[in-house]
């Protein structure tokens, strides 16, 4: 039965439409007492006295948690370098620290929300403000101002590429660009605050019901803050209303279980529930990773690329989240899809005081991706060159050597996904030689395209253990009646639960509605990893794929029913070589071209998308309807990074902290026409040929667009988002 390959109805379409689907906001329970957040409200602070008394009195409520009530004051998701609650009474050194301004210092807990919210507000804090440290450029360089002082430096980590001798190539090049390039902030603006609610179960676990991206992580750190065992913790995922990597680190999931922990203390059994304001998820969740690199190409006369060198500082802020691997993925894809064959590479992810940084689509691809296009598009210019043709000439093919010394896996379609982007846009090829639409360059009319390409990681990067288990129950007597597919994989608005159904189906050549799938609670499940890094459909689907075809043998063995469980591993990696920085960075990649037409007012600034051609191999489209659906939210969620979210953070102090000052695009912003071009170069090793595909049209956009400004207007714009105000100042100048 052909389920994959065909765009059937989302299953939980009809839920989320009608309003039937409960997130974790829309969880109420008999009893249920409210829990309020306390933020620092300090940048850079020790912590002298906490005062708790009034707070305590106050009408209806019946707890305040401070750092001394946490067993083990710690988590993280790279590293535990985060108190759960900042304050005194904690061993954990250096916990009576605040480090950004929404670190957390107690927890109010009370008959209603405001009684909590009242209550909070009569907390007493004494502080002894520290300096602080907000641009990570000076604070690389401090050693007496340690964000971490038992970490020994400001900068968190390091990675570094030695290939080749590029000063010797930059000598012999007939062309050298060299410039420096600045990536903002972005806040994912997830259409659902954080929200959950807490419970002590009929087992006497501690549950937690919560938005996230993997589960059974949440259920470990929470486990280990609360130093108790993994099994005394249950984590459960409703409907969750996005997530982009906003949810993969800890925000509301350890407080919640610490709140119903410290009231079982206290013999008191009642659930607990919070839900944030949209302030307080703006300043209290991470962002995406601001940038500043320095960047310095040489080519040939003809185009071939001989040397790159590139210096990546990242701001982590106050805390590590996923810094390390987000760089990872920058230093790799700085250089673009090229092969070059001498580069140096030095990228440093760096503690700040400024709110914490971590995963958001695209994991530092669009980051190191907007300078590596960058830097094509002027070469292009400096040769003379057509940017497709340079392109071409330089891609990385079957067999060519990444800038860490190995080749990509094998199903390299580069080439092709950039040609038929191309192609669709106008271009041509003449004399076995790519030439654009005239509409490349109209100054006139103020237009001009815009081109850039990328490649993007499937799965967990550089060393990381990477597995996915799924269970697949039988059950009838003669036939197969239904199909109960055990998976701990989120549905974040991706439709990732309507894709284990389908490749279910398939594996067990059962209709969709035969197919009942019991997903996201980690005590129904094994762990899945995490909904992150475009993993989930290519890990899910070959979980899915062993597990259906156990089942089926234990079937055709008359086993009644029958049960099988199996755990998917890929290929391992490894990490960057201290030295040389070689290693086998992942195990599969999608590949992702695009071209925009821009319109620039010359008058007001205003940057229009006219139109995106945005070209993705997915490998295989398990579910065509929902990769296009893919393509058109990632290209509008990059259009508002290209253009228009503009974060502001002064001195550690978030300024723009409401949709009001923090735009994001409505339907009045999105691009005029968004063509979706979905190839299917199958990867040898995905379920069904699938690669993953979420995040990979969002991140050649930002140069593209800004590419396609420069035709239009002749002025390069090497900071972004490209604002009215931005482009306006920058045309104005001489």
């Amino acid at each position: 039965m052909r389920s994959v390959g065909h765009s059937v109805p989302r299953i939980d379409a009809l839920a989320k439409a009608s309003g039937e689907a409960l997130y974790p906001g829309d969880y109420n329970f008999d009893n249920q007492l409210y829990m309020k957040v306390v933020f620092a409200d300090r940048v850079h602070a020790r912590i002298l006295r906490v005062e708790t008394t009034n707070a305590e009195a106050y009408p209806g409520v019946l707890a305040v948690i401070l750092a001394n009530d946490v067993p083990n004051n710690e988590y993280g998701l790279i590293v535990n370098d985060q108190p759960v609650l900042c304050g005194i009474g904690s061993p954990k050194p250096y916990s009576d620290r605040v480090r950004f301004y929404a670190d957390n210092v107690a927890l109010v807990v009370a008959e209603s929300e405001e009684a909590a919210r009242n209550a909070a507000k009569l907390i007493e804090i004494d502080y002894e403000d520290l300096p602080g440290l907000f641009d990570p450029r000076t604070a690389i360089k401090e050693n007496n101002n340690l964000v971490h002082p038992d970490h020994g430096s400001n900068i968190f980590n390091s990675y570094r590429i030695r290939k080749g001798d590029v000063e010797s190539a930059f000598a012999e090049a007939d062309v050298v660009v060299e410039d420096y390039y600045e990536t903002p902030y972005q806040e994912h603006a997830y259409l659902q605050p954080e929200a959950g609610v807490s419970y002590i179960d009929a087992e006497g676990r501690i549950t937690v019901i919560v938005g996230g991206q993997w589960a059974h992580e949440d259920q470990e750190q929470i486990a280990h803050a609360l130093n108790v065992p993994l099994d005394k913790i249950r984590v459960i995922y409703p409907a969750i209303g996005g997530a982009f990597g906003g949810r993969e680190d800890m925000s509301l999931q350890i407080v919640l279980a610490l709140a119903v922990y410290h009231l079982d203390k206290k013999g008191i059994r009642r659930p607990v529930k919070t839900v944030w304001s949209r302030e307080e998820s703006i300043i209290g969740h991470h962002k995406r990773h601001p940038y500043y690199i320095k960047a310095k190409w040489g080519a040939k006369a003809d185009g071939k690329l001989i040397a790159a060198q590139m210096e990546l500082i990242a701001d982590a802020g106050a805390y590590a989240y996923t810094s390390s691997k987000v760089l990872g993925n920058a230093t790799l894809m700085c250089t673009g899809p090229y092969s070059i064959p001498n580069v140096h590479v030095d990228a440093y992810s760096v503690y700040t005081n400024n709110i914490p940084t971590g995963a958001f689509r695209g994991f530092g691809g669009p980051q190191g991706i907007f300078a590596a296009e960058s830097q094509m598009n002027k070469l292009a210019v400096a040769l003379n060159m057509d940017p497709v043709e340079i392109r071409m000439k330089n891609l990385l093919r079957e067999g060519d050597l990444l800038s860490v010394g190995t080749p990509l896996p094998k199903g390299v379609s580069m080439e092709d996904v950039l040609r038929q982007c191309a192609l669709r846009a106008g271009w041509k090829v003449i004399d076995e030689e790519w030439k654009a639409p005239d509409n490349l360059t109209d100054r006139k009319q103020n237009i001009g395209l815009g081109v850039a390409c990328s490649y993007k990681n499937v799965g967990f990067s550089y060393g990381a253990p990477e597995s996915c288990t799924a269970k697949v129950e039988l059950i009838g007597q003669d036939r197969i009646e239904e199909a109960i597919l055990y998976h701990g994989g989120a549905e974040v608005g991706q439709g990732s639960h309507t894709a284990f159904v389908q490749m279910a189906s398939e594996a067990l050549d059962l209709p969709l509605d035969k197919i009942r799938l019991v997903a996201a609670d980690t005590s129904t499940s094994k762990s899945s990893g995490s909904v992150s890094a475009s993993r989930m459909t290519f890990m899910a689907g070959n979980a899915i794929n062993g597990a259906c075809e156990q089942a089926l043998i234990k079937w055709e063995n008359e086993e009644r029913p029958a049960i099988a469980e199996f755990t998917f591993r890929p290929p391992k990696t490894s990490p960057f070589d201290p030295e040389t920085g070689k290693c086998e960075p992942n195990f599969s990649y999608g590949y992702v071209a695009e071209v925009v037409e821009t319109f620039v007012d010359p008058d007001t600034g205003e940057v229009i998308l006219n139109s995106v051609i945005c070209a993705d191999d997915v490998g295989q489209a398990i579910n065509p309807l929902s990769v296009k659906g893919q393509i058109e939210g990632a290209v509008v969620q990059a259009a508002g990074y290209a253009l228009m979210e503009n974060f502001i953070q002064i001195d550690g102090i978030i300024k723009t902290k409401t949709l009001s000052t923090y735009l994001i695009p409505t339907i009045l912003d999105i691009p005029v026409s968004i063509d979706s071009l979905i190839i299917e170069h199958k990867d040898p090793i995905g379920p069904y040929g699938a690669r993953g595909m979420g995040e990979m049209p969002f991140i050649p956009l930002a140069p593209a667009v800004q590419h396609a400004i420069f035709n239009a207007t002749g002025k390069w714009f090497n900071k972004f988002p490209f604002t009215a105000e931005t482009v306006l100042l920058g045309l104005n100048e001489e």
